[in-house]
């Protein structure tokens, strides 16, 4: 029996248990089981097989962005109109076969956008070069999840469903548990919070089907078994995702408006030029990106070559950027914008910036 089948069978078993007291620990145990052979069938198999054309893109400028979506979408057409690189598009599934990067320009940063082919039913198991696209997947910044207005929220679930079952998880925070495995002194089970999802049983049975049989464990929120599996197989993806709603120009205005009112969606027309400025504005909210301006003593402030760091960037974050030994060598800095009480207002290392600070840093 295959890994396939045996992931087959558990699913069907979860999906014909009912849910009840009595079944939970049978059902977190097939759980565990099914995250265990899921991670075997990421795994590449041992046997050296020829290499083929290689399909992941070098990661270049300040955030990367992937669109996932089925086939004939606007993935394409999405990428041509947002940059300079033309990405072939056609009435035909399958226009494109490889990874098309692409460079945005906004707000002074290079945001790098990756058109990757169309996915389809069962990519998780490697149909359709699947298992290619969403390795490419994990390595982005943001997801840009393209999807047909017209066909309503089945594409939606179903590209869901293939991300979460490869260790993507969207728009979802990493759990608040703290587990390590040690050399002896069996399970240590706590929780700061009233658990209703999980059980310390439950948490014994699921690392024994791991074969972990000491180790510490600190629930610090109440999550529910699928959290603590990630958890123990510590190879899961939190990344946020965008939904777009490709097409509106083909539905009713009361869709367009049901659809734009989702949480994380945003609705487009590639076709009309529609709604696209508000997109990158949603992207850039999403990506968490700020840009900081640096001064010459006694120069006006360079507005023309910003530097981009990720939201929460200290003055030290701002000194590895410019050159490696200049933290070392820093004496204060002057900072002028938002993130000051008074401007220019002398910081240290720690001070948090913010968009659009202008900073002078001063060495010893």
């Amino acid at each position: 029996m295959g890994i396939l089948e045996k992931i087959s069978e558990i699913e069907k078993e979860i999906a014909r248990t009912q849910k009840n007291k009595a079944t939970e620990y049978h059902l977190g145990l097939l759980k565990a089981k099914l995250a265990k052979y899921r991670a075997q069938l990421l795994e590449p198999s041992k046997s050296a097989s020829s290499k083929g054309e290689g399909f992941d893109v070098m990661k270049s400028g300040d955030a990367r962005v992937a669109l996932i979506g089925f086939p004939s979408v606007g993935k394409s057409t999405f990428l041509s109109l947002m940059t300079s690189t033309t990405s072939e598009a056609a009435s035909y599934e399958f226009t494109t076969l490889t990874c098309i990067p692409g460079v945005i320009e906004y707000k002074g940063a290079n945001i790098q956008l990756l058109d990757l082919p169309g996915i389809i039913e069962g990519a998780a198991q490697g149909k359709g070069r699947g298992r290619q696209v969403i390795a490419v997947a994990r390595t982005a910044d943001v997801v840009i999840m393209m999807l047909d207005a017209t066909k309503g929220e089945v594409q939606r679930s179903l590209l869901e469903k293939e991300l979460e079952s490869v260790g993507i998880r969207l728009n979802k925070h990493k759990p608040n548990i703290y587990f390590k495995p040690k050399k002896g002194g069996g399970i240590s089970f706590n929780s700061t919070v009233t658990l209703t999802q999980c059980s310390e049983k439950l948490v014994q049975l699921i690392l024994h089907e791991y074969k972990i049989f000491n180790a510490e464990v600190l629930f610090r929120e109440d999550c529910s078994p699928d959290e603590f599996i990630d958890v123990i197989v510590g190879n899961r993806v939190y990344m946020p995702c965008l939904y777009v709603y490709n097409k509106i120009d083909q539905i009713s205005m009361e869709e367009v408006d049901r659809l734009a009112r989702k949480p994380n969606s945003v609705v487009i027309s590639c076709g009309m030029k529609l709604n696209l400025d508000y997109l990158l504005e949603m992207l850039w909210e999403y990506l968490a990106l700020t840009c900081i301006y640096t001064k010459k003593r006694g120069q006006r402030p360079d507005f023309t070559d910003a530097i981009i760091l990720r939201k929460g960037a200290s003055v030290e974050h701002v000194c590895h950027r410019i050159h490696r030994s200049l933290a070392s060598q820093f004496k204060y800095a002057l900072v002028w914008g938002t993130s000051t009480k008074y401007s220019p207002q002398r910081v240290g290392l720690t001070h948090t910036m913010e968009h659009e600070d202008v900073i002078q840093i001063v060495k010893k």
